[in-house]
């Protein structure tokens, strides 16, 4: 199994989105690099941790688990989606998506913590630059964002 961070902005689709539909679609990724971990290397029954961006309260929010690996993102042929792209070819898609499960709500860790923490500073989330909406977590990564929480 392997751990994972998903990137999203709650307005758009939240921890809470999650929980109310149970399992959702990780759809509208449009990032070479980040479409590529997806369809290779995220795999059913990894762990998720639900990131929220670009908004009030940045950070760890919620863990998820992937029900489904890597298929086709149906948006991409959608000319009325926002996640439509004109050049994708039915029989040779561009874009995948993944499903995941809700798990549960965690206590926000936010982005400053997680900069400010020096277990972390390897992780992806933090190195400059980086703006994938999918990253790779390691095991003690996870752990110590679990710790961070106070729940664990």
């Amino acid at each position: 199994m392997a751990y994972w961070l998903f990137k999203t902005e709650p307005d758009t689709f939240s921890i809470d989105t999650l929980k109310q539909l149970k399992v959702g679609c990780w759809e509208g990724v449009r990032n070479y690099q980040a479409r590529n971990m997806m369809r290779d290397e995220v795999k059913l029954g990894d762990e998720v941790f639900i990131y929220h961006s670009s908004c009030k309260d940045i950070g760890v929010v919620g863990i998820a688990k992937v029900v489904r690996e890597a298929y086709p993102d149906h948006f991409q042929f959608d000319p009325d989606s926002p996640y439509f792209d004109p050049k994708s070819d039915p029989a040779n898609p561009r874009w995948v998506m993944v499903d995941i499960e809700y798990v549960r709500h965690l206590r926000l860790v936010p982005l400053k913590k997680i900069k400010a923490n020096d277990a972390l500073h390897e992780m992806p989330l933090v190195q400059r630059g980086n703006r994938l909406s999918i990253m790779p977590v390691t095991a003690q990564q996870w752990q110590e964002i679990l710790r961070m929480t106070g729940q664990f």
